[in-house]
C-alpha cells in the first residue's frame, strides 16, 4: 500500500501524571507498560497512514489507551486488533491517544476524522475511563460528552462505563438516553461478562491483556453486529 500525506499523532503530547510516573519508578509491572505507550502509538500512525491510502469500508476508532492496545503483548493484540480479524475488508483508521479524555475525542480526533475527507462506515469510541478517575476533569464530563456525542455520526458504537459510581451512572444516562433516540448504539461494558478481570490484566494491574481485551472485542463486536 501507498502511504498518503496523512499525519496525526496517536500521542496527546501531554505529560504523565504524577502518580503514573511514581509507580512507574516503583513498580517494574507499571514500568513495562509505560514502556509500550510510544512504541504502540508509532505502530498505530505507520498504520493509519497505509489505512488511508488504501480503498474499502473505512473504520475509525476514537478513544483512550485501551484503544491503542496498551497492556497487550502487541499494539495489534488490544481489542480493536482483535476484533479487526472479524471485519475483513474494512481499513482501520485508529485516532485514539494514551490517557484520552472525552474532550480530546471532541478536540482533536473527531476533527482528524473529518479530514479524512470520506464518510466512515463505522465510528467506535471507548473513552471516559480518564475523566472519571480524575477529581479535576470528574465535574466536565457531562457537558463534554452531551458534545461528543451530538458530533459522533449516527450509528457510532459507544462504549458504556461500568461500576456503579454517580458519575459513571450519569455518563451512562447520557450514552443510553443517545441510543434510545437511535443515534448510537451501545458497546455494553456493563455486561455480566466484565464483571471478574481474573487473569486478564496486565503487569500494571490497571490495562488488559490480550485475554482482557479478547472480551472486550467480544463486547464491541456484538454492538457492531446491531447494525
Amino acid at each position: 500500500m501507498t502511504e498518503t500525506g496523512f499525519e496525526y499523532s496517536n500521542l496527546s503530547g501531554r505529560e504523565t501524571g504524577p502518580f503514573v510516573r511514581t509507580a512507574s519508578l516503583l513498580l517494574p509491572g507499571v514500568r513495562r507498560v509505560q514502556a509500550q505507550v510510544a512504541p504502540y502509538a508509532h505502530a498505530w500512525e505507520r498504520h493509519n497512514r497505509e489505512a488511508v491510502a488504501a480503498s474499502g469500508p473505512l473504520w475509525v476508532v476514537l478513544g483512550d489507551s485501551m484503544s491503542q492496545g496498551v497492556g497487550a503483548s502487541a499494539f495489534d493484540r488490544g481489542w480493536v486488533g482483535q476484533l479487526a480479524e472479524s471485519l475483513p475488508g474494512h481499513r482501520l483508521v485508529n485516532l485514539s491517544v494514551y490517557g484520552g479524555r472525552v474532550a480530546d475525542v471532541v478536540d482533536r480526533q473527531i476533527p482528524a476524522m473529518e479530514s479524512l475527507g470520506t464518510a466512515p462506515d463505522l465510528v467506535t469510541v471507548v473513552i471516559g475511563s480518564n475523566d472519571l478517575f480524575s477529581r479535576r476533569y470528574r465535574p466536565l464530563l457531562p457537558a463534554s460528552l452531551a458534545q461528543m456525542l451530538a458530533l459522533l455520526p449516527r450509528g457510532s458504537v459507544v462504549g458504556s462505563q461500568p461500576g456503579g459510581q454517580p458519575a459513571s451512572l450519569e455518563f451512562n444516562r447520557q450514552v443510553d438516553e443517545a441510543a434510545a433516540a437511535g443515534h448510537v448504539r451501545v458497546a455494553e461494558f456493563r455486561d455480566p461478562r466484565m464483571r471478574s478481570w481474573r487473569g486478564r490484566l496486565s503487569s500494571d494491574h490497571f490495562h488488559p491483556n490480550d485475554a482482557g481485551y479478547a472480551g472486550m472485542a467480544e463486547i464491541v463486536g456484538e454492538a457492531v453486529a446491531r447494525r
